[in-house]
């Protein structure tokens, strides 16, 4: 279960201190599919990284699995389970598909298992398998290869950072099939920030955030009619 406690997030900007989270607590069952939704600069963001440890808090706590993880760096909390997966992912010059899945599996996996991945998030594995993660994808090739490796880590944490961004249509509908998939199975805790109204109406509940606080949780038919 994922508990977040009075939660802040504060930054110096050039006017002075700016509170992008104010006071903000959310708590997540196990298994539970979430969609974090509102508009720009409303926090979204900040909080999704601050869970992951991305942003350091400067108040409050989060607590993953009854342990307080507010202190802990992003490896720690990568090594109890949390993946994120970014809005633009980062590349790897000089590492192919195949290795980026391995290391994400933490074991080296089969050639049909890594295929089996990257078809979830609607690529041909045949065509990506071998090619390196560099600037010769776009950035939606990007975005699918990243969140295959979210799903090979098998976490009981998945965080998706707006997972539609610069995806076509077609792959948009394959991944929320995955997400939906994923959920189905009750295969781990999901946490998406998104505004596209198929992954909202996947969800167990809807939070709404906006000026840095939560100002709406509810199912999809109470907050998203």
């Amino acid at each position: 279960m994922l508990e977040i406690k009075h939660l802040s997030y504060r930054v110096e900007g050039a006017d002075g201190a700016v509170d992008i989270l104010q006071d903000v607590s959310l708590t997540v069952e196990d298994k539970k599919f979430i969609v974090v939704t509102g508009p720009n600069g409303g926090g979204k963001t900040s909080l999704a990284r601050a869970v992951m440890g991305i942003n350091p808090s400067s108040g409050g706590s989060i607590v993953w699995n009854g342990e307080d993880i507010t202190a802990l760096s992003v490896t720690e909390r990568a090594k109890r389970g949390i993946s994120y997966g970014f809005q633009q992912p980062p590349r790897f010059k000089g590492m192919k598909v195949r290795d980026l899945l391995d290391v994400a599996a933490g074991e080296k996996m089969g050639h049909d298992t890594a295929c089996d991945y990257l078809t979830k998030v609607g690529l041909c594995a045949r065509d990506y398998i071998d090619r390196d993660v560099d600037a010769s994808l776009s950035g939606g090739e990007v975005k699918r290869i990243e969140i295959a490796t979210v799903l090979a880590r098998k976490s009981g944490l998945m965080i998706f950072d707006e997972p539609e961004a610069g995806i076509d249509l077609w792959s948009f509908a394959r991944l929320t099939d995955t997400f939906r998939e994923i959920h189905d199975k009750k295969e781990a805790t999901i946490l998406i920030i998104s505004h596209q109204e198929r992954i909202l109406r996947l969800a167990d509940e809807i939070v709404l955030i906006a000026g840095g606080r939560i100002t709406a949780r509810g199912s999809v038919d109470e907050i998203y009619p």
